[in-house]
């Protein structure tokens, strides 16, 4: 009863809070209190939050779920207007109008502080009060600086006056935020997404409205798909994706049983096949979490999504907003966010002792992003590249604490949405074609292959139709043949679909150029990305997206090497779904396809850490019995004596295509050389089944 009384009084607290800045907010429209060009900014903000208020009254009267489709469209769009396209060049969300309109200093700061205040829109859906109220108190508290400087006949404070409220906001409210996220990622009771879920009628598309996501016709269009499938075909769909999450367990060895919860990741519009996922894990024992894809400056920012998600109202917003951090790191923010992150896992501990991981709905289809890069947006110096590198690998090693990774799983899997063109269904029945293969054929000749890769001392790796791909990579060395392998054989379980095989390969003598002519990583574009690799490790790298190679180099040390100075070649596989490659090319959508889909249509490299990140010690073993060995490189076995140097909390896979693939051979201890793939196609005996898709090429 104390508690109750406690949080009662903690709440009308709040309410007060929020009740005296909201009043103050709405003078702000018909004051003339800061001089020009700020006054404009604050009209406009003030109006932005006075919007927040009225929603947030839509919300809590109950008129959100008895609105007419067309009040709700109108709402959604008034919500996220400013940063659509046609809106942008003229929003202060945009760093390059605010600097223009506001100068360098100051217009990076306010660009900023509009920015994190759109985060409020979730919060109003979700009724929130405090993250509502701290976010409209810090813009009170700039709004008052500038007044106080009017009066004093001065035009604005100093900039670094300004700085120092948004920092102070930054670092005060982290705890509190650390909490809130980590309570959302673990603990089911936080079921304001499952409860949209498994309780509308996803029959009728006011649901997708529900979440405060922005939310678009192909939302609607998807989830009036899924809603005419038959139900035959969404538990297909469902029981691919949770099967492969529990077989993820089973073929690493570790115990399912000692798991009660998984958090789901999906977009929406894919809620009737969530719906009947969500029922499988229950039937497993298994709750299920949703969080929301956050982009508020408390957790990681840019175009890449974690959670659940809808539309993305505009990716050059999402992309000149993901650095805004620039403007506060140093090393007390540094340690303080790693503290809180600390007592929050803490807080959380024994709901993370029984997280089995994530399981994994990815889409595809949208018209793939060229960011343009802008002088205006915030950008991390070299010293604070350092410390975001030294915090995410501190987050990653107390993540792992907390959740243990030997313990862990995953299971990823992508369908199509209706942006993808007018075949959709034809696709989307393709899709699910592809995510259901046969299991037991390519787990047979995978062995194949990796049979003949047992016998290697390295591979070779060469490019064909201009790809100027020359790449030799070093094999693990077997102790036992008999008992040990090099690859794994992978076939759908948290890589869905089949297949490949892969390997952590060894650095040393790991040497030469990856190129690609065209890859999309992570959501963004590369154009003719080149690394040249020496002893395994990233030595030089550059692409042609941009007029200068200072720019093409910037752009890949921050996108693929977040920060690093070099990262080692993690992984090399061999792809062996041709079927999926011959559909993308029937289907003119191998820019589209997701990596998780990509990766398996030819040979993949992936830079940073290895697949058994964390896990190197488990015993794992391929379907013939064999323990698969290869798990860790000369960075990772670091773990056991400096393991801030042993990871580095990132896994980018990069695919050549088979039509750009020359060679692909396996050279033995003894000097033989044995190919595997020539001019893009399987030459290897038995493996002739890949082919035949090729046929219908």
């Amino acid at each position: 009863m104390k508690m109750e009384m406690e949080q009662e009084i903690a709440n009308e607290s709040v309410r007060e809070r929020y009740e005296l800045a909201l009043e103050r907010i709405a003078q702000i429209p018909g004051e003339n209190l800061t001089g020009e060009p700020y006054r404009e900014y604050f009209r406009k903000v003030a109006d932005f939050v006075l919007l927040m208020d009225r929603e947030y009254v839509f919300v809590e009267s109950g008129e959100l779920k008895r609105a007419s489709l067309d009040v709700l469209k109108k709402h959604n769009r008034a919500l996220y207007e400013d940063i659509l396209e046609e809106a942008y060049e003229k929003s202060y969300a945009n760093p390059a109008y605010a600097v223009k309109e506001l100068g360098t200093e100051v217009g990076r700061l306010f660009s900023f502080l509009y920015a994190e205040l759109r985060c409020m829109i979730p919060y109003v859906y979700e009724q929130r009060l405090f993250e509502l109220t701290i976010r409209m108190e810090v813009f009170l508290e700039v709004y008052a600086a500038f007044v106080c400087a009017c009066a004093e006949s001065r035009e604005a404070p100093k900039t670094e006056e300004i700085k120092q409220i948004l920092y102070w906001f930054v670092n005060d409210y982290s705890e509190s935020e650390s909490f809130v996220r980590r309570a959302e990622q673990l603990d089911p009771g936080q079921d304001f997404a499952r409860r949209i879920v498994m309780e509308s009628d996803l029959s009728d598309v006011r649901y997708l409205y529900y979440y405060g996501e922005y939310v678009t016709e192909n939302e609607i269009l998807t989830a009036g798909h899924l809603a005419a499938l038959p139900e035959e075909k969404i538990a297909k769909m469902a029981d691919t994706y949770t099967e492969g999450y529990c077989k993820g367990f089973e073929v690493t060895g570790k115990d399912l049983s000692k798991k009660q919860v998984v958090d789901v990741r999906f977009c929406l519009g894919f809620e009737r096949m969530i719906r009947r996922a969500v029922e499988n894990f229950a039937g497993k024992g298994l709750q299920s979490t949703m969080y929301r894809a956050v982009s508020t400056i408390f957790h990681k920012r840019g175009v890449a999504k974690i959670g659940y998600f809808g539309a993305c109202p505009n990716k050059q917003y999402e992309y000149d907003h993901k650095e805004d951090e620039a403007l506060f790191l140093d090393r007390m923010l540094v340690n303080r966010r790693l503290e809180v992150l600390k007592e929050a896992f803490e807080a959380h501990k024994e709901l993370a002792l029984v997280h089995g991981g994530p399981a994994v709905l990815e889409v595809f289809g949208e018209t793939p992003f060229a960011p343009v890069n802008k002088k205006e947006a915030c950008a991390l110096n070299e010293s604070q590249q350092k410390l975001a590198v030294e915090y995410a690998s501190q987050a990653g090693q107390l993540t792992n604490r907390y959740i243990k990774g030997e313990e862990r799983s995953f299971t990823i899997i992508a369908f199509p949405t209706p942006e993808i063109g007018a075949q959709y269904e034809e696709i989307f029945d393709e899709v699910i074609r592809i995510n259901t293969l046969d299991y037991a054929l390519y787990q047979k000749i995978q062995q194949t292959i990796i049979d003949v890769l047992d016998q290697g001392e390295y591979a070779v790796i060469k490019g064909m139709n201009g790809n100027r791909t020359d790449l030799q990579v070093a094999f693990y060395e077997l102790e036992d043949a008999a008992k040990q392998t090099v690859f794994e054989n992978c076939v759908a379980d948290v890589n869905i679909p089949v297949g490949e095989v892969f390997t952590s390969p060894k650095l040393k003598g790991t040497n030469g150029i990856l190129h690609v002519g065209r890859v999309f990583l992570n959501e963004l574009e590369y154009r003719n990305l080149e690394i040249t690799f020496r002893d395994g490790m990233t030595a030089e790298y550059t692409c042609t997206n941009f007029e200068t190679e200072e720019e093409n180099r910037k752009y890949i040390r921050d996108n693929v090497l977040y920060h690093h100075e070099s990262l080692p070649l993690g992984e090399f596989a061999i792809g062996t779904n041709t079927t999926a490659y011959v559909a993308a090319e029937k289907y003119q959508m191998a820019e589209k396809l997701p990596i998780l889909i990509a990766e398996k249509m030819g040979p993949h490299f992936a830079v940073g850490d290895t697949c058994y990140s964390h896990e190197e010690d488990n015993h794992q073993y391929n379907p013939d019995g064999k323990e698969i060995v290869a798990k860790e490189n000369s960075v990772s076995a670091l773990r056991r004596t400096d393991p801030a140097k042993a990871y580095f909390n990132c896994h980018t896979d990069i695919t050549i295509p088979y039509d750009e693939l020359g060679e692909l051979s396996v050279v033995t201890k003894d000097g033989r050389q044995i190919r595997i793939i020539e001019k893009g196609r399987f030459v290897l005996p038995g493996c002739e089944e890949l082919n035949k898709p090729f046929e219908n090429v």
